[in-house]
């Protein structure tokens, strides 16, 4: 399944849950009018009852989904931080800990997403993960300590890239929905049952005071039909959740296996659940409501697995290895994880922080536009692969700068220094003019490691610095963009690589900050034929330097869009300015899948109309990818 067929599925996803948890909610107002004709001894059909009931029940579910929604729409970091997650330190010196960070670099390399903010569960000693976010741009991968603890390197890689298969597939806000939409089902339980909560030191006394007693007992009853109500509308959300989930927990296996060429590592985690007495249970109580976010069933399932989020341990490993004879991991010694930590108990320490040697050499695209397009939201063994070559030959100091606020800014600085020494030192003077001494004397200490940076890197770097950027508080991001820009016109001209790292940079920190979709999402290809000639036009003229092989380049786009035939023409240099074009990316953020896909589509072949593709291209193709949140990897080298 391709990124495009994902995200569509992911889409039709929602809309049936909405119609299920539909018919949930009408079930709800149905029981509730039924007790209130009951109680009020009424015909079995009263129009105002109806309506009032009506109105009551979506208010209140209405209002409860939507502070919940409020509460998470604020991205993976709230989430995360909601269940008590604490943020692992990108400086930490915990061989654990740094071998996850490099596993996720890994991933978000290889599949060319925002390094996602990484997070332990630190009073969790199960095995378990999980990933939230409402995109990809705040997305964040959270760990339990047990996982950290009790898996090997290839196990804890099967486990995160699980993780990222529920990124790319679009199931992170899926989640988050099915979440809100829920607690919003069981608050009218929480409402009755908060009434017989207030009653119980209240006592009904005979004698004068009958009118009290009866409002009593009426009170009584309303409380315990509304929490009678509420949880059986709750039990039938919750089976409907628990169903969603399950189908995609076999998707991101396999996917899993598909992007790490492993099958073992992810049986061999899901084994050691099987074989360890905590499995992968999870102790706090916050985690509860988000149970269907994580890797393996976090709590004991009720009515007999119907609540299960997960599908049974044997099944999920037979789906990858049919020949498994039902064996767990055997546990070398019994730990009192009350009294001590697995790995204080064991004396275990880290696996080797190096990748594992991919047993293929990464497969050169050689301009193949299909091959580019079907790379887009993928992890296959070829990206993992490319993406460790990169990282190992990226100077540690440019790895290490990407980890921190002063350092990244630094480092995203850096990117833009001209190769020409005059331009170069005119530049760093603008950085101390406009950024500080500080951020100047930061960027001189990496000028000797970016001289000797591959062209390629520089993307993927910028990416892995995001969530050092993203907490830079809002007046020093701002003066950072000041910098740049000043670095980008310093010499009166903008090459494609500035234009793409100021647009990705841009595109994700605003999202990463204010996580959200666009608006009003436009379906018709016509109402974007300027924006998308405007696209083509630019990489057309990025992959030739002559008229001809501009306009062969551009035809060669304009032949993978049939419905726009006869609507599309070359531009000139002067329309196709990076001021315009950077408009165009936002419109034809709000478009449907499928023109985003045929834009790509065209897009690639624009690039590759010649037989050769140059850096410069594909950087401004995956700039153009990110600006649609439709990730592009690197091509092999």
């Amino acid at each position: 399944m391709d990124f495009f067929e994902a995200q569509a599925r992911a889409k039709k996803r929602t809309s049936r849950l909405v119609v299920l948890f539909s018919l949930a909610v009408l079930g709800v107002i149905a029981a509730s009018y039924v007790a209130a004709i009951m109680a009020l001894k009424k015909p079995w059909w009263d129009a105002q009852i109806f309506a009032a009931v009506s109105l009551g029940t979506l208010t209140v579910v209405g209002c409860a989904s939507l502070f919940k929604w409020m509460q998470l729409r604020a991205g993976g970091r709230a989430v995360a931080e909601m269940v008590g997650g604490r943020r692992i330190d990108p400086q930490t010196t915990d061989l654990k800990e740094r071998q996850l960070l490099n596993i996720v670099e890994e991933m978000a390399i290889a599949s060319s997403v925002p390094m996602p903010s990484v997070y332990i569960l630190p009073d969790e000693e199960g095995i378990n993960a999980f990933a939230a976010g409402l995109t990809t741009s705040d997305a964040v991968v959270a760990v339990t300590t047990g996982t950290l603890e009790k898996l090997n390197r290839d196990e804890l890689q099967g486990v995160i890239a699980h993780e990222f298969s529920h990124i790319l597939n679009g199931d992170m806000r899926l989640n988050l929905k099915i979440t809100a939409i829920v607690f919003g089902i069981l608050v009218i339980g929480l409402i009755g049952r908060g009434i017989l909560y207030s009653l119980r030191y209240t006592r009904v006394r005979s004698g004068n005071n009958k009118n009290g007693g009866g409002v009593i007992i009426a009170i009584l009853g309303a409380g315990l039909a509304l929490m009678v109500i509420g949880y059986a509308g709750y039990f039938f959300g919750r089976l409907i959740q628990a169903a969603v989930s399950r189908q995609r927990e076999f998707l991101a296996d396999a996917s899993a296996v598909q992007f790490t060429r492993n099958p073992g590592g992810i049986t061999g985690a899901l084994k050691k659940i099987g074989g360890y007495a905590l499995g992968s249970d999870l102790q706090s109580t916050k985690s509860a409501q988000i149970g269907h976010f994580f890797f393996a069933q976090g709590f004991r399932s009720s009515f007999g697995g119907l609540w299960a989020t997960h599908p049974p341990l044997d099944e999920r490993i037979r789906a990858v290895d049919p020949s498994f004879d039902g064996k767990y991991f055997n546990p070398p010694q019994v730990v009192d994880v009350t009294r001590e930590s697995w790995s204080q108990a064991t004396g275990d320490v880290s696996a080797p922080l190096a990748g594992f040697a991919p047993t293929n050499a990464a497969a050169p695209l050689h301009g193949h536009a299909h091959g580019i397009i079907t790379s887009v939201g993928t992890l296959t063994p070829e990206n993992v692969a490319n993406a460790q070559t990169l990282l190992d030959s990226t100077p540690v100091v440019l790895r290490e700068a990407t980890r921190s606020q002063a350092s990244a800014s630094a480092l995203i600085c850096g990117l833009l220094l001209d190769t020409d020494s005059a331009q170069r030192a005119r530049q760093q003077t603008l950085i101390r003019q406009h950024g500080g001494t500080t951020l100047a004397t930061d960027v001189a200490a990496l000028d000797s490691a970016l001289r000797s940076l591959r062209p390629e890197a520089r993307l993927p770097l910028a990416l892995l610095s995001l969530p050092a950027l993203h907490d830079l508080p809002p007046a020093d991001l701002a003066r950072l963009f000041d910098t740049l820009d000043e670095l980008v016109h310093a010499d009166g001209r903008v090459t494609t690589f500035e234009f793409a790292l100021q647009k990705v940079l841009s595109h994700h920190l605003t999202l990463g900050k204010t996580p959200s979709q666009p608006g009003a999402q436009i379906y018709s290809f016509q109402a974007v034929d300027h924006e998308i000639a405007l696209v083509l036009s630019a990489l057309a003229r990025a992959a030739s330097d002559d008229e001809a092989g501009v306009a062969e380049a551009f035809a060669a786009g304009t032949n993978q869009l049939k419905l726009l035939e006869g609507r599309l023409s070359l531009l000139p240099a002067s329309a196709c300015s990076f001021e315009c074009l950077d408009a165009a990316l936002d419109r034809l953020a709000q478009g449907s899948l499928p023109i985003k896909q045929r834009l790509l589509t065209a897009g690639a072949h624009v690039v590759t109309a010649d037989g050769t593709v140059r850096v410069s291209e594909v950087e401004l193709l995956r700039a153009f990818a990110s600006a649609l949140d439709c990730p592009m990897p690197a091509l092999a080298a």
